[in-house]
């Protein structure tokens, strides 16, 4: 074999290397080409989905490609996250979920993915706390006698939820836990279809995200009674915070992120954490999140690193609470 045939042979070995020692660098320059599901792990008209909406809008302009929802719930938000945990690390398949990714370790013992490990952390969306409301047929007027009403009624009050995991299943346990009582619990398939009944006046509270508490407060299809923290939300401020309803200890701000499976390429992530960053720096966002008493993560923790951080930490944080709230693992269905 002559010495330029094997010199055309190596250079042709090397650029077959080239092509596979990295396969998702040429995408990832390229990314995105195609749509982007985000999955929202949650029914339609929800908390989440209303965010996810409204991010989806503002990352299509940026990417240049349609960001579509798709909402996926059951088994309080797991199934959604298991079927992006899943999917190709490919950047086209996303998951906007709540602190109740956290918990679910500490709430489902059949969990199909490893929650510490399954997802990449893109960034940290907005933080909010959470608003108790109720039926407007109820008795109770005020936060103190909603208090009273509770412990005199006990087991005979139905608290909806969102499904064993949900941000309104977390606020009720805490709520249980301040108050010294449980409620009989009321699961639904979403914070959505638990509002439609408390409007319907089919059940009697709910500990919903401000996000769609406030318009059905505001609105007044519902009774506001109590925010779950100590500085009360502008656009209902006669709503009491948690203390001046005597339960300093019902405190509880919920959060967002966004992820991508596993192993997502680095520059994929840029890219997203990019749109992210530029979606939450839009005062038509901030606005609509301060109108229903959220507001974005400062700068300073919109990188995946930041965001990593703080999941990983609220895994260990819920599961101490839910061990001392005598929560144990059940089956997920």
């Amino acid at each position: 074999m002559s010495f330029a045939i094997r010199c055309r042979r190596l250079a042709l070995a090397l650029l077959v290397l080239a092509g596979v020692a990295r396969p998702g660098d040429a995408a990832a320059d390229d990314y995105p080409t195609r749509i982007i599901t985000l999955v929202v792990p949650f029914a339609a008209g929800g908390p989440s989905d209303v965010i996810a909406r409204l991010l989806a809008h503002s990352m299509s302009q940026t990417l240049g490609q349609q960001v579509i929802v798709e909402n996926v719930a059951g088994a309080g938000g797991t199934i959604g996250a298991a079927r992006v945990a899943r999917t190709a690390p490919d950047g086209y398949t996303l998951l906007i979920h709540h602190l109740a990714l956290t918990a679910a370790p500490s709430l489902y013992s059949n969990l199909s993915y490893d929650t510490r490990t399954a997802f990449t952390p893109l960034g940290l969306i907005n933080t909010g706390p959470m608003v108790l409301v109720g039926r407007k047929t109820l008795a109770a007027q005020t936060a103190q006698e909603l208090v009273a009403y509770f412990k005199r009624e006990g087991d005979k009050i139905t608290m909806a939820h969102a499904g064993v995991g949900s941000n309104a299943h977390l606020c009720a346990i805490l709520l249980s836990q301040a108050i010294g009582l449980k409620q009989v619990y009321v699961p639904y398939n979403g914070t959505g279809p638990a509002m439609n009944d408390i409007v319907t006046g089919q059940v009697d509270a709910l500990c919903d995200q401000s996000t769609t508490a406030v318009p059905q407060i505001v609105s007044g299809t519902v009774r506001g009674y109590i925010v779950t923290s100590a500085t009360p939300i502008d656009a209902i401020k006669e709503v009491a915070t948690a203390p001046a309803a005597g339960l300093p200890e019902f405190d509880m701000a919920i959060w967002h992120g966004l992820y991508a499976p596993k192993d997502t390429p680095p520059a994929v992530v840029a890219k997203l954490n990019k749109a992210l960053a530029i979606a939450l720096a839009d005062s038509l966002v901030i606005e609509r999140f301060k109108a229903v008493g959220t507001t974005p993560f400062p700068p300073s923790e919109w990188s995946p690193e930041a965001h990593k951080t703080r999941f990983l930490a609220e895994i260990d944080r819920w599961g101490g609470l839910l061990k001392t709230a005598g929560v144990t693992p059940a089956t997920a269905r």
